[in-house]
């Protein structure tokens, strides 16, 4: 096999001077809308799994249910052909939404019913007397939320939070389908304009891999300082200890 790693010092005939220059742009546009859809995940998915273990109101753990039910249970890239095409034609002020901000709002919906379904397991795991303690010491739900419950749940769901947070990296590569401009897309549009295939799927592999090791190392660290002495959560952060 003939390689030719030059193709990266080629002249795209675009707004990039090289393809190399290229592949730097297309790689920060996957990392902007993973980071991005991330944080909008990370939030809604916090809040809808606390949503789903309030104690006496129905309503918000049905509503909490339903989202998590919905955003769960329908293909990811369907669900992006649904921002894109379906939404803003119900709802005429998002039509001035870029392709950019509706790929990030899908993704990250779709990942927030997968955080919402392990933090309200990790908060089910968790030993009643812990919140009855909470409110006994007058906490208010709120509170008990915030100092005693998550704390402690946040411990017992990080291992898989960890692989949600490598996998919205990979999944960010649905964006393509609504011309976002990320890794998936300028493999596709490069490997139709060079024929060097080989190349570029591998320099794109690369980088999705170095971008989730990323994560996997940062949230390694992360678990080191909040692990309580003594105790150590198998599997977490892929085990980085």
């Amino acid at each position: 096999m003939n390689w030719d790693w030059e193709v990266f010092l080629q002249d795209p005939g675009g707004q990039h001077a090289t393809y190399w220059q290229w592949l730097l742009s297309a790689w920060g546009w996957t990392l902007s809308v993973s980071l991005l859809a991330l944080a909008l995940a990370l939030l809604m998915g916090f809040v809808i799994g606390m949503l789903r273990t309030l104690p006496d109101r129905p309503g918000w753990v049905l509503f909490g249910t339903g989202w998590t039910e919905l955003f769960r249970n329908i293909p990811l890239l369907l669900q992006i052909f649904l921002w894109y095409h379906v939404i803003p034609a119900l709802i005429p002020p998002l039509k001035e939404l870029s392709g950019f901000t509706l790929v990030v709002l899908a993704l990250g919906f779709f990942t927030s019913a997968r955080i919402s379904e392990q933090v309200y397991s990790g908060i089910k795991a968790l030993p009643k007397g812990q919140r009855y303690a909470a409110l006994a010491m007058g906490m208010t739900t709120a509170q008990s939320y915030r100092y005693v419950l998550l704390p402690c749940a946040f411990r017992i769901i990080l291992p898989p939070l960890v692989n949600e947070m490598m996998g919205i990296v990979k999944n960010s590569s649905v964006a393509f389908a609504v011309s976002v401009s990320e890794l998936t897309m300028f493999a596709l549009q490069v490997q139709e304009e060079t024929a060097r295939g080989v190349e570029v799927y591998l320099a794109v592999t690369g980088l999705y891999i170095v971008s989730a090791l990323a994560i996997n190392r940062l949230m390694a660290w992360v678990e080191r300082h909040v692990q309580i002495p003594g105790l150590q959560l198998s599997g977490a952060a892929g085990g980085g200890h």
